[in-house]
């Protein structure tokens, strides 16, 4: 006599069925993780005072010409650099023991917003930029606070993102660590330690005694110019094209004032500043342009600071010698940016504090600024 099933079995059969098929299924990606902090910390952080997953981010700017970046294993930082100024640090994380991130010059070989990896369970790996074909890239990902990747640079997300929108394929990326590579590398300082181009470390011989100023012999004849004004060196360094054309010994109105650290654009009209004037002797043809307005730009901790124009009794603080002025201010456009720190330019000691100078500035400048705006200047 034929056996039957009951009819409360049947369910079960078509319910372990249904299970079976759906176990078969590819599984959904999980949402990546958000490692470090969502916000730029303030752009005058020291920045021994960042903690794991901290970040400075200070140059949305895409104008302003060709990016490197600088990875310090020692420091477990890296530093950003735009057109030989820097704009931007963050904490990393880099590769463990067995697992170390390899030293030396890379070029972004691909980006991809969404990677995965493809070794590690489909890990996700946001705003990946390849260094090697073997591996080895910038992306977010974890940040103890000391060296647990596979190999990669780890950083936090947003500043991930902010670096992944704002370079391009070909970037130049160093990796150095002590014993291997320059002090200028392992602790970088606010101006670019390499060719952006080539990755090449610059070392920019300083002015001989006597000298107050040098230029190059054949600048790039394009691209955007920006400077950097060391208080504590009295010295000014112009870039353009993420390459040094000149320097020069600057008098400062103040040289005992302190305040931190600013950065100006050059807005396009100009304003009469009386130490540019050129001298007597000059023709028509050869008279110094005048010196350009500038405008302060507001970044992270400074944001309200944006827009404000420099007057010209602050301008005539610094003055620069003539014959420097007249090859420097025909160069100065809309867009050419101006950096004033405390710090010096030199390579600094591992125990030595630096902060971003890609935005704020002497604090004693930007109270002369409101001051001259309430009264109108």
């Amino acid at each position: 006599m034929p056996r039957y099933r009951s009819a409360a079995a049947r369910p079960r059969r078509i319910t372990a069925a249904l299970l079976v098929a759906l176990l078969a299924l590819p599984l959904p990606s999980l949402a990546a993780p958000f490692w470090g902090e969502r916000q730029s910390s303030p752009v005058d952080t020291p920045l021994d005072d960042l903690a794991p997953g901290a970040w400075i981010w200070g140059g949305d700017d895409e104008r302003g010409g060709p990016m490197a970046v600088v990875v310090s294993l020692t420091e477990q930082r890296a530093y950003v650099y735009r057109n030989g100024v820097l704009i931007g640090v963050s904490t990393i994380s880099s590769g463990r023991p067995g697992y170390e991130t390899p030293t030396g010059v890379f070029t972004v070989l691909q980006k991809d917003r969404d990677h995965r990896s493809n070794l590690y369970n489909d890990a996700p790996m946001p705003f990946q930029q390849r260094l090697t074909w073997d591996g080895i890239a910038l992306h977010a990902g974890g940040l103890p606070g000391y060296p647990e990747s596979h190999g990669c640079v780890h950083l936090p997300s947003a500043f991930a993102r902010h670096l992944f929108d704002a370079s391009n394929l070909g970037m130049t990326v160093v990796v150095a660590k002590a014993g291997e590579a320059p002090v200028a590398l392992v602790h970088p300082g606010p101006a670019s330690p390499i060719d952006p181009h080539t990755g090449a470390d610059i070392d920019s011989p300083p002015l001989a005694n006597g000298q107050p100023w040098a230029w190059a012999l054949s600048p790039p004849s394009e691209g955007p110019i920006s400077m950097i004004l060391s208080r504590s060196d009295r010295l000014l360094v112009v870039y353009r094209n993420g390459i040094e054309i000149g320097r020069s010994r600057v008098e400062l109105a103040r040289p005992g004032e302190h305040g931190g650290i600013r950065a100006y654009i050059v807005e396009g009209a100009t304003t009469a500043v009386s130490n540019i004037t050129a001298p007597s002797t000059a023709t028509a043809a050869d008279t110094t342009p005048a010196m350009p307005s500038w405008i302060a730009i507001g970044v992270p901790g400074a944001e309200q600071h944006a827009g404000q124009r420099v007057p010209a009794s602050v301008v005539n603080q610094v003055s620069l010698p003539d014959a420097f002025k007249a090859r420097l201010l025909p160069l100065l456009v809309p867009g050419s940016v101006l950096v004033a720190t405390d710090a010096p330019l030199s390579a600094r000691g591992s125990g030595e504090h630096l902060r971003v100078i890609d935005s704020v500035g002497p604090r004693s400048w930007l109270d002369e600024v409101d001051a001259a705006r309430h009264q109108g200047g």
